[in-house]
């Protein structure tokens, strides 16, 4: 009886497929001949992060995530290779193509995921290692450069190392996405980026039907924080820096700035961005800082011109010199058609000046979106005329680190009343509008 030799070509690819994919256990690299076979891993150099193939909770499908190593009775994703192809059984590899890119493969060989590189690089010339910050990094061995990297390519986690950046020549910007659910690791609805119209500030945004709307917003960076987030200064959340060169910004947390090694920030499936630490003792994810604290902080609230405090009631109110749009809705509570003006603005030219228009200050506020800044205006009385001289511009205000800022959109929107820090909003005032009191004092006076 002659026995069966496992000297096919399909039985001796199944023996180096398990041969090579056991090889990489422990180390930290990937290449076209040392690749990962589900369910193996490999492991950042210092043993802080595990890159493998994984299952979410309450799920059938099976995913190239980074994880925490250390932390292992709750296994935190903070990466997602193939997050909107999943497999549906433990074939999958990930590995070197012949394109030199990162890939994740099924069965058949189908690519379900690329790193989609364009370059020279070739399978004999790149690899990928998993370091200790949690970065996925693919290499071009030949030039020593790093080709990509996972830390420009994140899903819904923001690490201490990682940085947001946007180049504003270019438009490519480093964003988070959020889970489509808790255990959905698939695109979400929401994301958040380092936007720079003018001036940069963080914007979440929310896709309804294709169409990205704005979800909360930060304020605008005054050099040291954004003047949106009154609890910046907390230990928690502060020593950021932002880097501005050749129209490229890069927010990041400094490397000597003391925060806690495991802990993440996480754009969540409903669009808070909460920070996370572990607790060593305890063993298990506190919850810290969440963005999203009351109905004011989500984005334009109150509607055009209206105001919003969360410790009144309501919570909404217009703003001086303004009334509701809808009678009948903003007393039933809905307020998204905000306010409109009770007196027109004069805006009479004499002299260059709008002499019949003046100024009225709102204190403590997250200035409105859509500011443009005004590089010339040095002084805060120049940055006054120079709102003045414009006949479309409706605010202004001066902040150092900023100085001059003007608003000239037809709508003043996203403005929240807070009780520390803000910035002081100078709203443009149809004379009848004004307080005049002190002048006449001054005119009888005389």
């Amino acid at each position: 009886m002659k026995h069966k030799k496992c000297c096919s070509f399909p039985c001796l690819g199944r023996v180096l497929l398990l041969l090579f994919s056991f090889t990489s256990l422990g180390e930290d690299t990937i290449t076209s001949k040392k690749f990962i076979k589900d369910p193996a891993s490999i492991i950042s150099n210092g043993s802080s992060f595990r890159l493998g193939f994984f299952t979410p909770l309450n799920s059938t499908g099976r995913y190239v995530g980074i994880w925490f190593n250390h932390i292992s009775s709750s296994q935190t994703i903070v990466w997602v290779a193939n997050r909107d192809k999943p497999l549906n059984n433990t074939s999958g590899i990930f590995t070197i193509y012949k394109d030199g890119n990162l890939v994740v493969l099924d069965g058949n060989g189908t690519v379900l995921w690329s790193s989609n590189v364009s370059s020279s690089s070739s399978t004999t010339n790149t690899i990928a290692r998993i370091l200790d910050s949690g970065n996925l990094v693919l290499e071009d061995t030949t030039s020593g450069n790093t080709i990509w990297e996972s830390f420009k390519h994140p899903s819904d986690k923001f690490l201490n190392s990682m940085k947001l950046i946007t180049n504003k020549r270019t438009k490519e910007k480093v964003k988070l996405t959020s889970w489509n659910t808790p255990f959905n690791p698939s695109t979400g609805n929401f994301s958040l980026a380092l936007e720079v119209l003018t001036l940069p500030e963080v914007v979440i945004w929310k896709n309804n039907n294709n169409n990205n709307n704005p979800y909360w917003r930060s304020g605008p960076w005054n050099g040291r924080s954004f003047t949106g987030i009154p609890d910046m200064d907390l230990d928690y959340i502060s020593g950021l820096n932002l880097f501005i060169a050749n129209q490229t910004y890069t927010l990041s947390i400094p490397r000597n700035y003391h925060i806690q090694y495991f802990a993440y920030l996480a754009l969540t499936s409903r669009g808070n961005l909460e920070l996370t630490n572990w607790d060593t003792e305890k063993k298990h994810w506190n919850a810290g800082w969440s963005l999203l604290k009351t109905e004011c902080d989500y984005y334009g609230t109150c509607g055009a011109f209206g105001i919003c405090n969360p410790k009144a009631s309501p919570i909404c109110s217009c703003l001086k010199g303004f009334k509701p749009k809808n009678e009948k809705e903003w007393n039933e509570g809905n307020w998204s058609g905000g306010c409109v003006r009770r007196t027109p603005l004069q805006c009479i030219n004499i002299n260059g000046r709008a002499e019949e228009d003046g100024f009225v200050s709102v204190e403590m506020v997250k200035l409105p979106f859509f500011v443009e800044w005004f590089i010339l205006g040095y002084t805060e009385e120049d940055c006054k005329q120079e709102c003045l001289r414009n006949c479309s511009c409706k605010a202004y205000a001066y902040e150092n680190g900023i100085r001059c800022m003007l608003w000239k959109s037809d709508e003043l929107i996203d403005i929240q009343k807070f009780e520390i820090r803000g910035a002081t909003l100078h709203l443009r005032m149809a004379y009848a509008e004004l307080d005049h009191t002190c002048t006449l004092f001054l005119k009888f006076y005389h």
